[in-house]
């Protein structure tokens, strides 16, 4: 006697993922709010080793429902409750700075954040861990707690030769209300949330959160070619090597600014990658990316887009 395994018809083409995290940055960066924020490594020397780091702890529970309404265009709703609680490190830094100023509302740190989104999500992509081909796109909206967001995001790949993987990605968001710090130094995503503008899921080559702003503006580019390959008998491939090229841009925008398309004020990186990717679910990437500001290495177990 079998077990009938299968959803129940009402559930059919539905989906729904429930995340919880918990995660402390003892030296995530922060350089101050704006597109403008100076760096100089001479400060490390005369104000100490953390005048750009503070301590971020960061925990939440998030949960997404998805529906599909036709091929690969789907409908979401969801919600989180989030607890953000920044603490600044011994001697001078730009957090304790703002901090005492109020450019930092004291009374966000710490800061609890109820949020709503809803959106839609499109998505032709041929793998979800390492597409060769297809688009991703959502466009999302955002209540959270004295504050609203609103994103849309783009990744396409394309697969002009049999080992080479052309790939781009663009995004944009804007926030209305009063976002304390904790939600400005996010980015929504559908699938989760991602520090922007600076790190490897936005700008390689600089710091996590190196430019923090109410609206922002991202895009990219990158070729992965495939330099080795071990096919299984039934030629699914079980390992790939892969070289990989990228250039990044970004930039954020401040208070009274409006969120546009344009390419005054972006930051700019680029820089080179190996990724080895086994069977259908395993992903390690390595690299380095550079900026304006320096260099930066790099180390993921997803693509950056």
């Amino acid at each position: 006697m079998q077990a009938d395994a299968r959803a129940p018809a009402w559930w059919e083409g539905w989906r729904a993922a429930v995340t919880l995290t918990a995660a402390r940055a003892n030296r995530l960066g922060y350089y101050g709010l704006g597109n403008d924020t100076q760096y100089s490594s001479d400060s490390l020397t005369t104000a100490g080793p953390y005048y750009y780091r503070l301590s971020r702890t960061y925990l939440a529970a998030r949960v997404t429902v998805q529906r599909r309404l036709a091929g690969p265009l789907r409908v979401l709703a969801g919600g989180s409750l989030e607890r953000s609680n920044f603490r600044p490190l011994p001697g001078p830094s730009v957090f304790r700075r703002d901090l005492a100023a109020g450019t930092v509302d004291p009374a966000t740190v710490p800061f609890t954040d109820k949020v709503v989104r809803a959106g839609a999500v499109f998505d032709s992509r041929d793998n979800e861990l390492d597409p060769t081909a297809g688009v991703y796109a959502e466009a999302l909206f955002a209540s959270g707690t004295g504050y609203t967001r609103t994103t849309a995001q783009a990744r396409v790949q394309v697969h002009p030769l049999n080992r080479l993987v052309l790939a781009g990605r663009f995004g944009v968001e804007g926030m209305g209300g009063s976002p304390p710090l904790a939600a400005q130094q996010l980015m929504e995503s559908s699938e989760r949330p991602f520090v922007a503008v600076g790190g490897y899921r936005s700008l390689r080559g600089y710091y996590d959160g190196r430019f923090v702003g109410r609206g922002k503006l991202i895009g990219g580019a990158e070729a992965r070619y495939v330099v080795f390959a071990l096919p299984s008998a039934a030629q699914l491939k079980i390992v790939e090597l892969k070289l990989v090229a990228f250039y990044d841009a970004g930039r954020v925008f401040g208070p009274g600014e409006a969120v546009q398309l344009t390419t005054r004020g972006l930051h700019h990186s680029g820089g080179g990658e190996v990724a080895l990717r086994f069977l259908r679910n395993s992903l390690l990437v390595v690299g380095y990316g550079r900026g304006g500001e320096g260099g930066q290495l790099l180390f993921g177990t997803t693509w950056s887009y």
